[in-house]
């Protein structure tokens, strides 16, 4: 009997199996922004000096691995579209940094923070292009670059939403959600099925790898939020309370706002002021609890992995690959980072 890789060996499987594609895709680059795209990932400091760590759990490049082997091809298949995905996924993160002005990603100083802001967008701009280079390379590469540019299509505008609900009056659940099925959704679904688009499966099987992805990264981004609010700053790598304190309306907040309470209210008139200082941010998080918008985010988040392992079933698929996917995907539910 094959046993089951628990989700941490088959992330570290997929790091074994993407990392070197990953470096010799960045061998492309000219040597400044292959540097500053190296420092992003963790592989080296600020003056290019080598480093052990990598940077991110690979959730993504995972799922690219095991949807080549749910569509019953071997795992290397679906390399270039994780080195693709994971490409994407770390230029929206350069350039959101920016955005966002954070100047920490990962308890070290983000590629702005330490190369400047004009730099910091011209790297990402670098992996955007980069992610499509190395898929025209790889045999059904245009039908994977189709996906994966309506994918980041998605991204973008759910990114533009989510930046426009900062300074908009009035936004509800149901628009949240939209937002946060373009922003973190479609390419989490891309990442569960450009593999099986590579392997040439069938629709039916990208379909559902696709809409597995699709609710996974719902309940990721549920996740996310509830961390963005209540995560522990020495896992995270970013302050307490930082998405509070930037007046985001993340699925949290949105829920407290729309729940009727007075502290609902009463944080609706905290966030009107702008940018929060360290005792508004605290004032921001006991109010969302009060409102049970925490354990409502909770639940949410819950939902969305049923309906995401529900997809799983629609179709016959790889039973190992079938396995370990629904069990990377409680992995990412119940992450604390």
């Amino acid at each position: 009997m094959i046993p089951i890789r628990t989700a941490p060996d088959v992330l570290t499987r997929a790091r074994d199996c993407v990392g070197p594609a990953m470096r010799s895709a960045l061998d492309r680059l000219t040597p400044d922004l292959r540097r500053m795209a190296a420092y992003h990932l963790g592989w080296s400091d600020a003056e290019g000096h080598t480093m052990s760590a990598s940077g991110g759990k690979g959730v993504r490049q995972a799922l690219a691995i095991l949807s080549a082997e749910a569509a019953w091809a071997d795992g290397s298949v679906g390399v270039p579209g994780a080195v693709a995905i994971e490409l994407i996924h770390n230029f929206s993160l350069v350039h959101d940094d920016v955005i966002d002005e954070d100047e920490t990603r990962r308890h070290r100083p983000t590629v702005w923070a330490v190369y400047g802001i004009g730099q910091a967008i011209v790297a990402g701009d670098a992996l955007h292009t980069l992610a499509y280079q190395v898929l025209f390379d790889a045999e059904r590469g245009v039908e994977a670059a189709r996906c994966l540019g309506d994918a980041t299509a998605a991204m973008i505008s759910g990114q533009s939403a989510d930046i426009s609900f900062e300074t908009r009056a009035s936004v509800n659940v149901d628009q949240c959600m939209a937002m946060c099925a373009g922003k973190t959704g479609a390419l989490l679904g891309c990442a569960a099925s450009i593999g099986a688009v590579l392997a040439g499966a069938p629709d039916a099987t990208v379909g559902a790898l696709r809409d597995f992805g699709m609710h996974l990264g719902l309940a990721f981004q549920a996740v996310d939020d509830l961390l963005g609010i209540w995560g522990d700053p020495d896992r995270t790598g970013k302050p307490a309370g930082n998405d509070l304190r930037q007046c985001k309306k993340t699925l949290p907040v949105v829920a407290a706002l729309a729940s009727g309470a007075d502290e609902g209210i009463e944080l609706r008139e905290l966030l009107r002021g702008g940018q929060l200082d360290d005792a508004g941010v605290d004032h921001a998080v006991a109010l969302v609890e009060a409102c049970g918008a925490r354990t409502w985010t909770a639940e949410r988040a819950k939902s969305h992995l049923d309906t995401a392992l529900g997809a799983l079933n629609r179709v016959r698929m790889n039973p190992l690959a079938h396995r370990e996917l629904a069990d990377l995907a409680a992995f990412v539910l119940e992450r604390e980072s």
